[in-house]
């Protein structure tokens, strides 16, 4: 193609595209000023004049044009019916490339002459497309064939349009920022050139029809039968000529045919869209382009879809499959936590924390479609969506009109989604224009639900990296994994289990899957809900406080809280906030069971808490305060340190012990992609019914307790939930992180030595508070320079920075000096955390509480150990005596018999008594309310 015809074709582009952007621009002015009825007349004329002036163009230009306006002319349920009406015309054939052009191609790329090749070959062409033109024909041996011929030069010709559509595209964002599709023609430019091959569409014809077809194993198996479509076989093939075999077949833009033959349009668009479904989650590789000229309608009942043309065939990796399955399954469960989880792990990058919007955007995608007849108001509900989300962005990032139509709240889009997405929207275009409604969620859900249950249910047999691959630090590590795999993924779905002994890492092991529908693995630096696993955290904070001299353990309560001292909470003292004696067990119980959002106000909490009312005298009994705890100890240290919550979490625990990024009371954004997603054992939840509860349990508690447990998981995976301070419940932590803290603890808050440094990602590698991507322009970096600050965030990650330089000091100087927690306290700290010695008074007689954390060891026997368990079965404890700590998180809910077989069987190896929480007989604490059944070993 010489430079007049490219320089030609580049002129008419843009001279037409600044047309018609002139022509919008004028008419947006003159509508102002006319009433509603003629301004609809008016934009329905600009429409229709300027639909046909870009059809006209592009049959002019043919090539790249050809294929984008047959993509336009399907997406009937955003583009004005006019359009829509107008260039349907392109699904028709183009007018007919010369008959000796053909055969020339034909000639020269088989190497024989036509008639040695076909016993006949029809020289008028079924049809003339963008890229080839398609001959019916018969071979020797009596076989009916299509011939599919490229056009002369069109290579060169495509190439050149993209260059024009990049620059066109390019102008179109700058001009309007709003409308910026160039992640989505930056795809388009590296996938397309592929379609110029045919040997190409060939060898994916052959993939698409063998992936169809056959039976898959493990969790595919159950929706392959339910893909029934017709696929040519492929015959011969060239670069440049395609031999396919012939299927008699209706074009889906035929409506006359199609209700002459009886076809069930409705039914049809489903079963292509499963086979979508099919290639995009199961397969991980399908055809990017289902415009309506890509399908036939078999003539023979039950007149399956006939797939064709697999030239832009994309293939995505499994971990790319899984994060797709996950970011459909979180828009058909509305999982905010999910879909923030499955933007990083495909390479999203946002710029904005606004998961409600991104939620709202995302299940566009996969909202039921409408017909052409709905269109119109299609668009205007989705128009509508759009300034709502506008103006929460404007509001959020305190920009005025003009910046937010500047700003792209997306830092980077990976090139798999886009095409992804393309697909997904041509899918509905062609419901659109056959005028069905589909509810996508329902057909593709269980092919997403396959691929992420297919890796998860294989467990440990099968799966060679169910225990995730890092260096075994003892001996007695070893055996635990050993045990892990012999319990297997029946009891296990995912689980960290870290433990010290003399001040050493001697396990750091992580198995299993990080949620029901999060195939991804369970790795040393993941994030486990571990409910009142919290209150040993929180209590913590409080001795910290009395350390340092901000409050002591017998001070009245209202004299550092006075907005505590009403409604006969006059003689509470900080000792009953920690012994659970303070009469307030229930308090604010009935309000989180009726409004569970109310646990997210953190301020309204306290306020409400200040009001209550005890229901038993103080240190009268001994009655576990299951969520009270979090807020009676959360006020209590903002009052006595005139300092937030969460900044007294960092300073006490996080910084000193160097696990930043790996303990979190309400997690921040950022976070999402490294959460484990909580389920329920419901086999032994169900046992639960029946259970009485002993004298130290709220009977209310336990009122319903099995229904109750089952529905925490679907509360406590929400992001509202995960995001909000509720110091009784909400911890987000790993194992290693809460191991060094109570290997620290149980050393009377000496810091251990560094975590191993074999164990990867490092611990306190992940800075604690992450901060999003900014929109600073990006500049050209020159050739063979290094990025100042070390190399840019993986893919799929948030970038991550200290909050301060002086947070930073301060942790380097922990883990370099090992330090103490606890600065102006002697050894008697452990005696505090068991209510033992100079402490005994300030605890009920018998009960099962010290001061904050709950007391391990025989019945009838002074205390050995300390730490805190949680509903479901998480737990840490330390056993100061034999200087050993050990931490286990789990994220299917149970009665908690794996992590007790798990803590026995560490303590039984190392010589260390196995106190009776963890014993096969032993009384099990109220701490841990679903462990108050009979132990199932």
């Amino acid at each position: 193609m010489g430079w007049g015809t490219i320089i030609s074709r580049r002129l008419k582009v843009f001279s037409l595209a600044l047309f018609v952007y002139f022509d919008y621009k004028a008419v947006q002015k003159r509508v102002q000023w006319v009433s509603a009825v003629k301004k609809n007349s008016i934009w329905e004329k600009t429409h229709e004049r300027n639909a046909r002036r870009v059809l006209n163009l592009m049959i002019e230009l043919e090539g790249l044009w050809v294929k984008m306006g047959q993509y336009l002319s399907t997406r009937a349920d955003v583009l004005p019916e006019p359009y829509i009406t107008v260039l349907k015309q392109l699904q028709d054939s183009l007018p007919p490339r010369p008959l000796e052009e053909v055969r020339g191609t034909i000639e020269k790329e088989l190497g024989k002459p036509m008639s040695e090749l076909f016993a006949n070959f029809d020289n008028n062409p079924l049809a003339t497309a963008s890229i080839a033109q398609v001959h019916r024909a018969t071979l020797e041996d009596g076989r009916e064939v299509v011939v599919k011929i490229q056009h002369d030069g069109i290579k060169e010709i495509i190439l050149e349009d993209l260059k024009n559509a990049k620059s066109l595209i390019e102008w179109i964002a700058w001009a309007e920022p709003q409308y910026d599709f160039n992640p989505m023609i930056d795809e388009w430019c590296k996938e397309a050139p592929k379609e110029l091959d045919f040997n190409h569409e060939a060898e994916n014809t052959r993939t698409v029809s063998r992936n169809l077809s056959q039976k898959t194993e493990d969790g595919a198996a159950s929706v392959s039968s339910d893909v029934d479509v017709l696929i040519p076989e492929v015959i011969q093939s060239t670069e440049r000529v395609l031999v396919l075999q012939y299927m008699d077949g209706i074009r889906l833009h035929d409506n006359d045919s199609l209700e002459a033959y009886g076809v069930d349009k409705k039914k049809l668009v489903e079963e292509i869209t499963r086979a979508y479904a099919h290639q995009l989650y199961i397969d991980g590789f399908f055809n990017g382009d289902p415009h309506p000229g890509n399908f036939l309608v078999s003539k023979e009942p039950p007149h399956k879809p006939i797939l064709l043309d697999f030239g832009l065939t994309k293939r995505i990796s499994q971990s790319m499959r899984q994060a797709l399955a996950k970011m459909f399954l979180s828009c058909a469960e509305g999982d905010q936590v999910a879909l923030l989880s499955a933007f990083a792990e495909m390479g999203l990058k946002l710029r904005v924390d606004m998961p409600q919007q991104s939620m709202d955007i995302a299940t566009i995608f996969f909202r039921q479609s409408t017909t052409a007849d709905e269109a119109k108001e299609n668009i205007k509900a989705l128009n509508e969506q759009r300034e709502r989300n506008t103006k929460a962005l404007q509001e959020k990032m305190k920009l005025n009109k003009k910046e937010v139509k500047h700003f792209n709240p997306v830092d980077a889009f990976p090139g798999d989604a886009i095409i992804f997405m393309r697909v997904l929207n041509l899918l509905r275009g062609l419901s659109a224009s056959l005028n069905v409604r589909i509810v996508y969620l329902d057909i593709m859900r269980p092919f997403a639900e396959s691929t992420l249950l297919g890796s998860i249910t294989r467990g440990p047999s099968t799966n060679s990296q169910w225990i995730y691959d890092s260096p075994v630090n003892s001996e007695v590590e070893s055996k635990l994994r050993s045990l892990l795999l012999e319990i297997g993924s029946e009891k296990i779905l995912g689980i960290q289990v870290c433990a010290y002994k003399d001040g050493k890492v001697i396990i750091d092991t992580a198995a299993g899957s990080l949620g029901k529908y999060d195939p991804r693995p369970v790795q040393p630096d993941s994030l486990f809900p571990v409910f009142s696993v919290t209150k040993g955290i929180t209590a913590g904070m409080v001795h910290w406080l009395v350390d340092k001299g901000k409050l002591k353990y017998d001070e009245t309560v209202a004299d550092i809280w006075p907005e505590f001292g009403t409604n006969k909470k006059e003689l509470i003292k900080v000792h009953h906030l920690l012994n659970h004696t303070a009469g307030l067990h229930n308090a604010l119980a009935d309000v989180a069971k009726t409004d569970p959002l109310f646990l997210c106000d953190w301020e309204e909490t306290l306020r409400q808490m200040a009001k209550c009312t005890p229901e038993t005298e103080p240190g009268s009994s001994q009655i576990y305060h299951y969520l009270s705890f979090g807020w009676l100890c959360g006020g209590l240290i903002e009052n006595a340190s005139g300092k937030k919550f969460q900044e007294i979490l960092e300073e006490a625990i996080v910084r000193p012990l160097q696990i930043d990024g790996e303990l979190y009371i309400g997690i921040p954004p950022g976070v999402e992609s490294r959460l484990a997603a909580l389920t329920v054992d419901m086999e032994e939840i169900q046992k639960l019914s029946g259970l009485r509860p002993g004298p130290d349990v709220p009977p209310e508690l336990l009122s319903g307790i099995a229904q109750m447990a089952a529905g925490v998981p679907a509360l406590f995976n929400t992001l509202n939930i995960r995001r909000a301070i509720v110091p009784a419940a909400n911890g987000h932590i790993s194992a290693r992180a809460l191991a060094r803290y109570y290997a620290a603890l149980g050393a009377s808050g000496t810091i251990p030595p560094p975590h191993s440094s074999s164990s990867k990602p490092p611990l306190g590698s992940h800075v604690h508070i992450p901060t999003l991507p900014t929109a600073a322009p990006k500049k050209k970096k020159k050739k063979g320079s290094a990025k100042k600050g070390g190399s840019a965030p993986d893919k799929g990650e948030y970038a991550q920075l200290r909050t301060s330089d002086a947070d930073s000091e301060a942790s380097a100087a922990a883990g370099s000096t090992g330090g103490t927690m606890f600065t102006n306290s002697s050894g008697s700290i452990l005696d505090a955390f068991m209510g033992v010695g100079e402490y005994s008074g300030m605890i009920h007689p018998n009960g099962k509480f010290g001061l904050g954390f709950r007391r391990y060891g025989k019945a009838g026997s002074v205390p050995t150990g300390f730490g805190h368990s949680g509903m479901g079965g998480s737990n840490g404890f330390c056993d100061p005596e034999h200087a050993f700590a050990i931490v286990v998180t789990v994220n299917r809910m149970s009665l908690g018999s794996v992590t007790r077989r798990v803590v026995r069987f560490v303590c039984e190896e190392l010589g260390v008594p196995v106190p009776d929480e963890f014993s096969v007989d032993g009384e099990k604490g109220p701490d841990m309310v679903l462990n108050l059944a009979t132990p199932l070993e």
